[in-house]
């Protein structure tokens, strides 16, 4: 709704959401495919997601919220924020640092384990190697093997509240490196003091506000929790992508730089660059920004963005209805 209000594409957006086991996605589907939708955003969660693409055809262009394995009708299109993804984006921006050994400290969580092996499997592939692997579960003494190597690097796929357990007991000249999960927002100043110096992938939309092409949309309000505001401007872009798949205008109008990152299509799935960025100051940044302006509550970790990660910054419609399915 957001971006429509900005771009003015015409034709009203209808939303769907009263599907379940009696009324599935199919039908919510076929239904606003009758009602005369012309392009259909949605579903977000995977399992919907597999039932849709498991139709034999589609007959019009639908942009899927989420990213699922397997093949999938001509016109059925994935487009998500599969933090995955961002686990393998800072393997290679690591690696363009020339660093070759990682020190992976993960827990036993489900998710920081799916952070670990998306990680590896691109270090490994990109030729670095995996020089030791930490189960960290608050015992800060599988810690203090670490030692740094002009070629080394840490990845932490772990939380907020364990990589600010762990981030004290890193020595200083290790480059540490994670994903958008230990970002919570600007907010809280000493959280992010706990954090700096950590290398993350996040999106424009939290890491660059006041840039003109991110401040043209609307925020929600009342402000929105950090990991909802992904999901808002998940819904801007997928606007955004709807307009060029239904203009046709794929080779055209992509790579697209989106309020989530740099977007290009790889066969049916749009692949999304974040934006790298690093704790500064107990402040979040993009990783070329100035250093935004705060009393150090530690002056000596006083240190410059740009210094730190500067080459980590590098990132490899005409009116229609657009019909959301959401979950």
């Amino acid at each position: 709704m957001a971006a429509a209000k900005i771009l003015h594409a015409g034709l009203p957006i209808r939303v769907y959401a009263d599907f379940d086991d009696q009324h599935s996605v199919v039908d919510a589907y076929n239904e606003a495919v009758s009602n005369g939708a012309v392009a259909v955003v949605g579903p977000l969660t995977r399992e919907d997601i597999r039932k849709l693409a498991a139709e034999p055809g589609l007959p019009v262009p639908t942009l899927a919220l989420n990213v699922v394995e397997g093949s999938a009708s001509r016109q059925l299109y994935f487009f998500g924020l599969a933090i995955e993804a961002e686990a393998q984006q800072v393997a290679r921006l690591a690696r363009r640092q020339k660093l070759r050994q990682a020190i992976v400290i993960s827990d036993s969580d489900p998710l920081s384990r799916r952070l670990q092996y998306a990680f590896e499997e691109q270090w490994t592939a990109l030729g670095g190697s995996v020089a030791q692997e930490i189960d960290f579960d608050g015992d800060a003494a599988v810690l203090a093997a670490i030692s740094p190597t002009p070629d080394s690097m840490v990845f932490l796929a772990t939380d907020i509240e364990k990589s600010r357990l762990i981030r004290p007991y890193l020595p200083n000249s290790l480059p540490v490196y994670a994903t958008s999960q230990i970002f919570a927002g600007n907010s809280d100043t000493l959280v992010n003091f706990d954090l700096d110096g950590i290398r993350f992938v996040d999106m424009p939309w939290l890491m660059q506000m006041d840039q003109p092409a991110i401040s043209a949309y609307p925020r929600a309000n009342p402000p929105l929790p950090t990991d909802q505001e992904r999901l808002y401007a998940l819904g801007i872009d997928a606007y955004n992508l709807i307009q060029i798949l239904i203009a046709n205008q794929m080779k055209t109008a992509l790579p697209f730089d989106g309020v989530t990152g740099t977007i290009r299509l790889e066969r049916q799935t749009f692949v999304r660059e974040a934006l790298p960025s690093l704790f500064v100051q107990g402040h979040a940044q993009w990783a070329d920004a100035p250093i935004a302006p705060a009393a150090p509550m530690f002056p000596a970790q006083t240190r410059n963005a740009s210094g730190v990660d500067a080459a980590s910054s590098v990132l490899e419609a005409a009116p229609v209805e657009s019909t959301p399915i959401n979950p």
